[in-house]
């Protein structure tokens, strides 16, 4: 029911910085979950970061201390702040807003995806 826009993905050098925005069609206050994913070329789509209603997060090891996930109630709006970039950060990034629907069940709506690229 919710509809996700990702935007901000594009071209950086390692070791620079992005900024990726998800805006969402209505109120993110008071949903259960809200982050960010990724799939490179041959794996799985991996956790990137969550941030959750109560304001808890958590980061996939391998951006421990580079990324930060923050939102904006007011704007409807999830960031992704990419610091560091290494080659290997590649991928596309997908929006997730996950609706936690009762007896440990969750349902899960996602964005277009963004592609981000770091070369050199």
């Amino acid at each position: 029911q919710v509809q996700l826009v990702e935007s901000g993905g594009g071209l950086a050098q390692p070791g620079g910085s992005l900024r990726l925005s998800c805006a969402a069609s209505e109120s993110i206050f008071g949903i259960y979950a809200m982050g960010w994913y990724r799939q490179a070329p041959g794996k799985q789509r991996e956790l990137v970061a969550r941030i959750t209603a109560s304001d808890s997060t958590n980061y996939g090891d391998s951006v421990k201390g580079r990324f930060t996930i923050s939102r904006d109630n007011a704007k409807n709006t999830v960031y992704l702040q990419m610091n560091s970039l290494k080659p290997e950060d590649t991928a596309v990034y997908y929006c997730n807003c996950r609706f936690y629907t009762g007896s440990g069940v969750t349902k899960d709506y996602w964005g277009q995806g963004t592609p981000v690229t770091v070369s050199s």
